[in-house]
């Protein structure tokens, strides 16, 4: 288990420096004086090349864990630890690169899939803590040979705290649309629907592990 964490934790701290490599390069073309808002509005077959490669780094992600465990419940926790890792040092390596953000407060575009995502890049940093925890959990348990089996309710709350979560960035990611500067972030949507995923999380596995003793 040990071997494959630590692959997995490598895998997403260069993955990190692949992302913030290619934010470097970007940068460079459209923002020579730095990142700023309002959004410079880019080529559409630009935009069309990015929006296929962040689909295509997720897929990648969900290849490689797919490589490293069999199970599905397995794949989708190394999926959670791995994006949790590759985000976090995506963030390092731009500060190591590009001295940016200038803080945690900093406003970022974080996604455009299916349309602008922008936050701080506490927001981002807080989900990607939470990946890291809830994966590395799960992996722990099937490592023993303990898989976990969730409840349709604990599906529809997960779904639920995600869409807050992806709303909280939709909303202020009309900036990016109306090439304006975005002002006000909805924190008490997202830490609504962060607490919620996380105490949904915990609030299962404690039922979980009471009725496995009943």
């Amino acid at each position: 288990m040990k071997k494959c964490l630590l692959t997995l934790i490598v895998w997403g701290v260069l993955f990190g420096y692949m992302e913030a490599a290619i934010v470097v390069y970007l940068r460079e073309i459209y923002y020579p004086s730095g990142f700023t808002f309002p959004a410079v509005l880019i080529d559409k077959h630009i935009m069309l090349t990015e929006l296929l490669r962040e689909a295509a780094t997720l897929l990648i992600m969900w290849t490689t864990v797919s490589l490293t465990y069999p199970k599905t419940q397995s794949r989708i926790a190394a999926f959670f630890l791995l994006f949790g890792v590759w985000d976090i040092f995506y963030y390092v390596f731009l500060k190591l690169l590009l001295n940016w953000p200038q803080s945690l407060e900093t406003w970022d575009i974080l996604f455009l899939i299916p349309l602008p995502w922008v936050g701080p890049v506490w927001a981002p940093i807080i989900i990607s803590v939470g990946f890291i925890f809830v994966g590395m959990f799960i992996l722990q348990l099937n490592h023993k040979n303990r898989f976990v089996t969730f409840d349709n309710k604990f599906l529809l709350i997960e779904l639920f705290a995600a869409s807050m979560i992806i709303f909280s960035f939709i909303i202020p990611g009309n900036a990016v649309v109306k090439q304006s500067v975005p002002t006000d972030f909805p924190y008490y949507l997202f830490l609504l629907g962060f607490l919620l995923a996380i105490g949904g999380f915990l609030y299962s596995l404690y039922h979980i592990r009471l009725r496995s003793k009943k």
